[in-house]
């Protein structure tokens, strides 16, 4: 007898779980504000995230050079070209955790490598709202990969070698993402010609980085726990002189998506630690030799912070859709400069301590309103910053006694700040929008305790700065097409108790507090120097035509003028250091073939000025770059890529004695991309 075959056992499905960052996605409201993004086209082409935000005009460190050679205290960076800034005048955000180094404001470009950034937007303007504090002229938010992976792998004149990737791998529920960077090269010596001399050595450069970051679903929210270090080791273009930067960074993130039928939100708290060193030289008027002038040998810092927010939506049977979100953050920094001055006899016989803490903590409101083809976002801050415990000790190495020591006291106060925008599409594509705003920055560490030197020139530190703040307007029109998109913005800015280097005296002298100034060098002190106006316009443009090839454009112009006011009537009418009235930027690419595609980037700048009082210009530079990949498969391509092609002599510094320095000259570099 036959038995009947027993039934099959019953088929259970289970939906897929796609783990994700915790993160929350863009407000709604930053639609009606000036918003650049950058995605994978952009950055795959990029060795440095720097480089690639170059790519956008009214963007730029404080100086012309990239961080592939620039001190890490000249990689502050700053939107519209308003009055760079040593420290940075832009906030920097990885995911919201701040990438600006809590002592100087810089960031450290290297500990981001461009393989490990999915896609970043530039918000140009005040960042009131969720941004706060040292969002003055915006602010840079950068997005880590979730899905994917590549590795780059190069090498290029110069001794240049570059190893850099990014990829995860799911682990049961969790998702582990990690990204790792390696670049070493030889460098270039900036001064050239006639004027060099042996005290001349390479920018010569060594960066790691690495980092891993763990996402897990929680219930209906998403965690993640991420950890991070940096360490890179530099020259600094002279004999003697030399600069190192190490850190490391963990964070943690709850965030939870808004839904119809609930809020969302996001918890997040993070730790940030640094250390800088950088050894400065006085050099001979032949620039045959160097000697020693400082060593800034330790600068510990620490950076922590925490930052809530709670956002919802509602959509009425009519269609308007409102988004709010309120929250909170505060930020925590302390550090100090430890060094060795006042080189005599073949020693140094004086050292210094100086620091303190500051700290800043904000609430703040956002709302957005979409009716019909109006958008209409607004949002207001109330935020308190206090220094506190500074000091700065200076004592004689051969007695212990001080030279110097002074407590600052202790200074505190409230900025207000807001924002409010409305869009309208006014159909073809075609959208009109207005902005206000404000925003304010304080003072960093570096700037409130630490003097430094440069070459011959040196600057003194200010205890007493208080914040810069900013007002703007802007109004703008904006197309979008499937072939084309242009933009054009109008903008009217003022920053208040601006933080400027101004000049006070010229060496050879003996001055209070800073010491001896050598012939050939100034010294300058950080003063809130009056007010700096500008008024510039921002155009760009893309279009696709046949034959798979893509143009872009971009222009910006920015007449900035300081008034010095009562602190510093000399600087009346002239315009800020290291600002620019025009710079533009042109690309081409073309896919030639399935395989092949070629590509070509020109920037131009106008004149700049070195200093304060005008007297030392950088004259205008245009440079071209070029690049080929060539597709070998669907995971790998070959590239080559020639920047500077016609090496051009770009004026990045200048001396009190009128020496030159120079960015990079032409540099041919090929590499190997995978990506999955």
């Amino acid at each position: 007898m036959l038995q009947d075959t027993p039934p099959a056992a019953p088929t259970t499905t289970l939906d897929e779980v796609i783990v994700t960052a915790a993160r929350l996605p863009p407000a709604a409201g930053e639609a009606a504000f000036s918003v650049i993004r950058l995605g994978e086209d952009t950055l795959s082409t990029a060795t440095r995230l720097d480089e690639a935000l170059a790519s956008v005009p009214a963007v730029s460190l404080f100086r012309r050079t990239s961080s592939l050679a620039a001190n890490p205290t000249t990689q502050g960076i700053s939107l519209r070209a308003i009055a760079p800034s040593g420290a940075g005048r832009t906030l920097v955000t990885l995911d919201g955790v701040p990438l600006n180094d809590p002592f100087g404001g810089w960031v450290i470009w290297s500990q981001t490598p461009t393989e490990s950034v999915e896609s970043l937007d530039i918000v140009r303007g005040a960042g009131a709202g969720p941004y706060g504090a040292g969002a003055l002229t915006g602010v840079i938010q950068l997005r880590e990969r979730e899905r994917g992976g590549v590795l780059d792998v190069s090498l290029a004149e110069r001794g240049g070698a570059r190893l850099a990737g990014s990829g995860g791998v799911d682990a049961g529920p969790m998702r582990l993402t990690g990204s790792a960077l390696y670049e070493t090269s030889d460098g270039y010596v900036p001064v050239r010609g006639p004027a060099a001399g042996a005290a001349d050595t390479p920018l010569d450069l060594e960066a790691k980085s690495a980092s891993l970051r763990a996402d897990a679903p929680i219930g209906e929210a998403a965690l993640s726990l991420r950890a991070a270090a940096y360490e890179e080791d530099r020259g600094s273009g002279l004999a003697g002189a030399r600069s190192t930067a190490s850190g490391h960074v963990l964070s943690a993130t709850v965030a939870r998506q808004a839904g119809a039928d609930h809020a969302g939100w996001r918890l997040q708290a993070w730790r940030r630690e640094s250390d800088f060193a950088n050894t400065s030289v006085a050099v001979a008027a032949d620039r045959a030799t160097t000697t020693p002038a400082n060593d800034q040998y330790e600068t510990p810092a620490t950076g922590w912070g925490l930052n809530a927010a709670l956002r919802g939506r509602r959509e009425s049977a009519t269609g308007r859709r409102m988004e709010w979100e309120v929250g909170a953050d505060a930020r925590f920094n302390e550090g100090e400069t430890r060094e060795l001055f006042r080189y005599m006899a073949g020693a140094f016989t004086r050292d210094r301590i100086a620091g303190g803490e500051a700290s800043v903590a904000g609430l703040y409101g956002e709302g957005a309103l979409e009716a019909g083809p109006w958008l209409l976002a607004g949002g207001l801050r109330l935020d308190s910053w206090e220094n506190q415990n500074g000091r700065r000790l200076e004592r004689d190495l051969a007695t212990g006694v001080p030279t110097l020591d002074e407590t600052d006291p202790e200074r505190s106060g409230e900025v207000v700040s807001a924002r409010l925008a409305a869009r309208r599409m006014i159909g073809g594509g075609w959208a009109a929008r207005a902005a206000a705003y404000s925003g304010f920055r304080p003072a960093t560490l570096n700037e409130l305790h630490r003097p430094f030197r440069v070459g011959n020139d040196l600057t003194e530190a200010n205890a007493g700065l208080v914040p810069e703040t900013l007002q703007g307007v802007e109004a703008g029109l904006a197309f979008e097409g499937p072939l084309s998109a242009f933009g054009a913005t109008l903008f009217w800015n003022r920053i208040e108790d601006a933080i400027v280097n101004v000049t006070v005296g010229e060496g050879p002298g003996t001055f209070p507090r800073a010491g001896f100034v050598p012939a050939g060098g100034v010294l300058r002190q950080r003063q809130n120097a009056g007010t700096i106006e500008a008024t510039g316009v921002e155009i760009n443009a893309r279009q696709t035509v046949r034959g798979g090839l893509d143009l872009t454009g971009a222009v910006s112009v920015t007449d900035a003028r300081v008034d010095g006011g009562a602190a510093a009537p000399q600087l009346t009418g002239l315009r800020p250091a290291q600002a620019p009235i025009w710079s533009a930027s042109a690309g081409v690419d073309w896919r030639a073939s399935e395989k092949l595609r070629l590509g070509a980037r020109a920037r131009y700048e106008s004149k700049r000025f070195e200093d304060d009082l005008n007297s030392r210009v950088l004259g205008a530079a245009v440079t071209l770059d070029l690049r080929a990949d060539w597709q070998v498969n669907d995971a790998a391509a070959l590239w080559l890529a020639a920047d500077n092609l016609f090496d051009a002599e770009v004026e990045v510094s200048e001396t009190g004695t009128g020496v030159e320095g120079y960015g990079p000259p032409r540099l041919f570099s090929v590499g190997l991309r995978l990506a999955y």
